[in-house]
């Protein structure tokens, strides 16, 4: 699928269309049914929801090897939720959208892989590779993807290899305590291996649907 140019690297929330599917999820479950917004819905969520900025300023904690629009996606392999090897090689020629969450089963993940599953088949129409990764090992992912019923692969990422290379590992607080841990982030590739679109700070409810608003507008 091809994209445009990108010059700017926005978290942005762009307006629905009637035909999205809207997450119905609530702290540490998530439900299964679905409800398509009525126009009136949608003209809501376009009014509340302008388009939202998220550039990276000078303080902004980053990782060593963060990325940028337009860089060159980092290589690597791991292994899925089943244990079948995966590498970045392999979707040459798609466009990729990789979202790195910090923890499967947790209540913020839970709502955003819902999200992602509630909105997944609008995304595949866009033509994209829907990929999730997180530190957790393909036996977590695999518990992770059949309880909330994901139908998207979920790859290991247990010693944060590839969340290094992407510059995700970033400190938090924690408890009063300053930690090392992986930043809510999604990368959109293009098929080039390009890094087309990046959305940081990314917050759970909502994000899978300001991806898909991005890649429809993108399209």
């Amino acid at each position: 699928m091809p994209f445009g140019e990108i010059w700017i690297n926005p978290n942005a929330r762009g307006p629905l269309t009637a035909s999205a599917l809207r997450p119905n999820c609530v702290v540490g479950a998530c439900a299964t049914s679905h409800e398509l917004p009525t126009q009136t819905d949608a003209a809501k969520v376009t009014a509340n929801s302008p388009l939202r900025y998220n550039l990276r300023s000078s303080n902004d904690p980053r990782g060593e090897n963060s990325m940028e629009v337009n860089d060159k996606s980092p290589d690597f392999s791991t292994t899925d939720e089943n244990g079948k090897e995966v590498a970045s090689k392999d979707f040459r020629g798609k466009t990729v959208v990789l979202y790195f969450y910090p923890k499967a089963d947790t209540p913020g993940c839970t709502k955003e892989a819902c999200g992602f599953r509630d909105s997944y088949a609008a995304i595949k129409r866009t033509g994209v590779v829907l990929l999730g990764i997180s530190k957790d090992t393909a036996a977590s992912q695999k518990k992770f993807q059949e309880k909330f019923t994901l139908p998207f692969p979920l790859l290991a990422d247990a010693d944060k290899k590839i969340a290094n290379l992407f510059g995700v590992v970033k400190e938090k607080n924690m408890y009063g305590k300053k930690v090392q841990g992986i930043a809510r982030t999604t990368f959109v590739i293009g098929p080039d291996g390009k890094i087309k679109h990046i959305f940081n700070n990314v917050k759970a409810e909502g994000h899978a649907e300001e991806v898909l608003a991005y890649l429809k507008s993108a399209a």
